[in-house]
This record gives C-alpha cells, structure tokens and sequence, in this order.
C-alpha cells in the first residue's frame, strides 16, 4: 500500500475590520516577507504623514512582527487620520 503524497497547505488569511469615526478597513494578514499595501498602494506612498505611516505600524513594531507578515488593506471613509487609526 502506498501512502498518498502530502499536501501543501497554504495557511488562510486572517481577516479583520477596524473602524473609527467614519473610516472603515479592512484588512487580510497572511505569513510573508512584510508587504504593506493600503488601496493597493505602498502604505508609505498612501500615508503621507509621518504620524500616519507610524500609527499604522505601532502594532507591528509593539510585536517585532513587521518582516513576517504581509497586509492588505482596503480602507474608505474619513480623513487620512481616522483611516490610520482604523488600520491600525
């Protein structure tokens, strides 16, 4: 008897949604190299401030997790503040 090869499996995607004042994200984590992309955009190119581009990193630097994940963010509503805090 002869054992079925293994399967490669892909780990899923971990979904989330983050909201403040009018601004809703959403946001898909998978294991990575540390993509960041907001509306499909560099999150450094999308956040032109430096507050921004901090707050919507502080929770990878807390964690020392930011070279080990990829992020995918879709965001509207609100000002570019409020789309950071609810990235975040």
């Amino acid at each position: 008897m002869t054992q079925a090869p293994s399967e490669i499996v892909k780990p899923a995607p971990i979904w989330g949604t983050g909201r403040r004042k009018t601004a809703i994200a959403r946001v898909r984590i998978l294991p990575g190299s540390g993509k960041f992309l907001v509306n499909d955009r560099e999150v450094d190119q999308y956040f032109t401030e430096d507050k921004d581009r901090q707050s919507v990193r502080s929770p990878l630097a807390a964690t020392s997790q930011a070279a080990t994940y990829d992020i995918f963010v879709r965001v509207q509503g609100g000002g570019p503040t409020g789309q950071a805090d609810a990235v975040k």
